[in-house]
């Protein structure tokens, strides 16, 4: 993303990211894997979802109906992540531009 150099087109797309944001649905982190209980003849198997949260890692077994519904969920939480990192970013673009109009109106 290139940055914006607007105070006005700043505000937009965060308000824009925040009504985004607001339309996710359930969500979580991790990642899902297809282990096996017998890897060598690739027999019993089953899904686990492994996360970091509150700085503890988890593990769950997930059963093979819920599959689709948890993918939906990660994939729910990974839009999250993209869109708050790129409102952090131009609230950070944001705070700059109105330090530097700050000192710009002060030198006057």
């Amino acid at each position: 993303m290139e940055p914006i150099t607007d105070l006005k087109a700043i505000t937009k797309r965060i308000i824009r990211l925040q009504c985004e944001l607001a339309k996710l649905g359930p969500m979580r982190p991790g990642c899902l894997s297809r282990q096996y209980r017998d890897p060598q003849r690739k027999k019993g198997a089953y899904y686990q979802l492994s996360y970091t949260y509150k700085m503890r890692s988890k593990t769950e077994y997930i059963l093979e109906d819920s599959v689709p519904e948890i993918r939906r969920e990660l994939a729910e939480y990974k839009r999250y992540k993209e869109l708050n990192g790129e409102w952090i970013q131009l609230s950070i673009e944001r705070s700059r531009l109105q330090i530097k109009q700050a000192k710009k109106t002060a030198a006057r």
